[in-house]
C-alpha cells in the first residue's frame, strides 16, 4: 500500500500544526506549506522523514502550479489537499482600507481557489481525492470582519461548487469551520476582550487546535466518501446562535 499523501497549508503553526501533526499519526506523508522561513514547530516531523516543507505564497498563482507540479512529479498521486492558510485584517468597515480587504480576500478566498484549482485537476485525474477547507465560523458574520466573513463564506460556498463539480469523480470537498480555538493569534488579545468571547460561547471554554485535527482527521479518511459538499463546525456551539 502507497503511502496516503496530504498537502497542509498555514502549516507552521496553530492549527495547521495541529493538523499536520494529527495527518502523521494517522500515517501520511504531509507536505507542509507556509511562508515562514524558519518552521520551528515542524523541526520534528521534518527530521523524521513523515514531511517535507514547502515556502509558498498560496496567492500567486504559478507558485502554485509548481508546487503541485513537483508534488505529482516526486509522488505521482495526491490523496488529500487541505487549504488552512489565512489571514485577517480587523476593522469596522468605515476604517477599514482597500489594501486590508484585498489581502484578506487573496489569500483567505483566491489562495484557496487556486489550491483547490490544481488539486481538482490532479484528483479528476487519478478518480480520487479529498478536499478540506478550513472556513470560520465568522462567515456568518462578526463585526469588524467585512473583509474575514466575506472571504470564509467565499470558501463555504467554493466548497459547495467543487462538491458538485467532483462528485462523480470519487473527490469529496468538506469544509471545517472554527470558531473561538486557543492558537498564539487569540492568545495576543487583551485579556478582557478574551474573556468576554469565552463567556459568549454556550460551552464556556475555548476549543483546542487537535479539535480542529480531529474533524479534518475524519473528513480525508476512506470512510468518508459519502460525505461532501458539507460544512463541520467546531465551535463549542456558537453557530447555533446562542449568546448565553
Amino acid at each position: 500500500m502507497k503511502k496516503p499523501i496530504a498537502i497542509v497549508t498555514g502549516a507552521a503553526k496553530g492549527i495547521g500544526n495541529a493538523i499536520c501533526k494529527r495527518l502523521i499519526n494517522d500515517d501520511y506523508f504531509i507536505v507542509a506549506v507556509d511562508l515562514d522561513p524558519n518552521p520551528e514547530a515542524l523541526a520534528n516531523e521534518l527530521s523524521a522523514g513523515t514531511c517535507q516543507y514547502e515556502m509558498v505564497n498560496i496567492s500567486n498563482e504559478n507558485q502554485v502550479k509548481e508546487l503541485f507540479a513537483r508534488i505529482i512529479n516526486a509522488h505521482g498521486y495526491i490523496s488529500a489537499v487541505v487549504n488552512n492558510a489565512g489571514i485577517i485584517r480587523d476593522n469596522m468597515i468605515w476604517n477599514m482600507s482597500v489594501d486590508d480587504f484585498d489581502a484578506v480576500i487573496n489569500v483567505n478566498l483566491k489562495g484557496t481557489w487556486l489550491m483547490c484549482r490544481e488539486a481538482a485537476i490532479a484528483m479528476k485525474r487519478q478518480n480520487s481525492g479529498r478536499i478540506v477547507n478550513i472556513a470560520s465560523r465568522a462567515w456568518l458574520g462578526n463585526r469588524g470582519q467585512s473583509n474575514y466573513s466575506a472571504s470564509k463564506a467565499g470558501v463555504v460556498a467554493l466548497t459547495r461548487v467543487l462538491a458538485l463539480e467532483l462528485g462523480k469523480y470519487n473527490v469529496s470537498v468538506n469544509a471545517v469551520a472554527p470558531g473561538l480555538i486557543d492558537t498564539p493569534l487569540t492568545q495576543k488579545l487583551e485579556k478582557e476582550v478574551l474573556q468576554q468571547l469565552i463567556n459568549a460561547q454556550p460551552s464556556k471554554s475555548m476549543g483546542k487546535p487537535s479539535d480542529v485535527a480531529n474533524a479534518v482527521s475524519f473528513l480525508v479518511s476512506d470512510n468518508t466518501g459519502f460525505i461532501t459538499g458539507q460544512t463541520i463546525y467546531v465551535d463549542g456551539g456558537k453557530s447555533i446562535g446562542a449568546n448565553v
